[in-house]
């Protein structure tokens, strides 16, 4: 299983010295967020080329390192029809790119499950929903033209809320161009921490064959509230996680999250030794 963690982990800088941070960092790939992690090169909509985009992908594979997602994390239901198109043509764009950054993958959360509560506190879900299918069959379609994968994350307070939700958006659009961004912490309701187990089962029976990627993190709870935190400092267990995902999906790579400069290092061993 490779391991790696957000590009942006060490700061918004140049592509050179970006590179040179991540480097020997014991990590195999980063997952990249371009505007949040390269400063000297503008990526807004419009700018990406095959030219740019192997020279981003080039500089990262000298550090020894793959590009193994790009993360576009747009709001894909955005209540305004003009700010959702841009952000729609700018994650169309990178999936048009992907493969000359050396990826297959571009990723995405689905916004907040309470966007359209304002607007129709009774039917402020389904409206959600059909805003997301929307656009999610058009981003599809475009991933579906250049071979590469849209990863959609489910967030247990976002509009892909539970692995049903996510099975059902994966049978509405049928595709094999959308794959799961599995972030177990992320979609753990907090009725559940006593039953990981259970929880983590469920999921992986009800998408498992979909995940193209796997984030992982840990989680505490403070005052009856969670609080997200660094793997191996929390009550999540990963040990359990890794060893079912290695089952279901042997040698997918695992992106650490809630990371620093400072902690990927111990981080990364951490995670490392669970896998021996």
């Amino acid at each position: 299983m490779g391991i790696g963690t957000l590009a942006h982990t060490v700061g918004h800088l140049p592509l050179k010295q970006l590179t040179e941070k991540l480097s020997g960092r014991g990590i195999d790939f980063v997952q990249l967020a371009l505007s949040k992690a390269i400063s000297d090169y503008d990526t807004s909509l419009g700018r990406l080329s095959p030219a740019l985009a192997n020279h981003i992908g080039e500089q990262f594979h000298r550090a020894g390192i793959q590009i193994g997602v790009l993360g576009c994390y747009i709001n894909p239901i955005h209540p305004d029809p003009q700010k959702r198109r841009h952000e729609i043509n700018r994650f169309k764009e990178h999936l048009r790119f992907a493969r000359d950054f050396g990826t297959s993958i571009v990723a995405t959360e689905t916004a907040d499950l309470t966007t359209y509560l304002a607007q129709d506190s009774e039917r402020y879900e389904a409206i959600g929903w059909d805003t997301l299918k929307q656009t999610v069959e058009e981003l599809a379609e475009e991933a579906e033209r250049w071979g590469v994968f849209v990863g959609l994350e489910p967030v247990f307070t976002h509009t892909l809320s539970s692995c049903d939700k996510m099975v059902r958006l994966l049978d509405e659009i049928p595709t094999s161009n959308l794959g799961v961004v599995f972030d177990p912490v992320n979609l753990l309701p907090p009725t559940e921490i006593d039953s990981q187990d259970v929880f983590l089962d469920q999921a992986f029976a009800a998408f498992g064959d979909r995940i193209v990627l796997a984030h992982l993190k840990d989680v505490v709870i403070q005052n009856g509230k969670r609080k997200e935190v660094r793997s191996g400092k929390g009550i999540f267990q990963t040990k359990s996680f890794l060893d079912k995902l290695h089952r279901v999906k042997p040698g997918i790579d695992i992106s650490l999250e809630q990371l620093t400069d400072d902690t990927i290092d111990e981080t990364v061993q951490y995670v490392r030794s669970l896998l021996n």
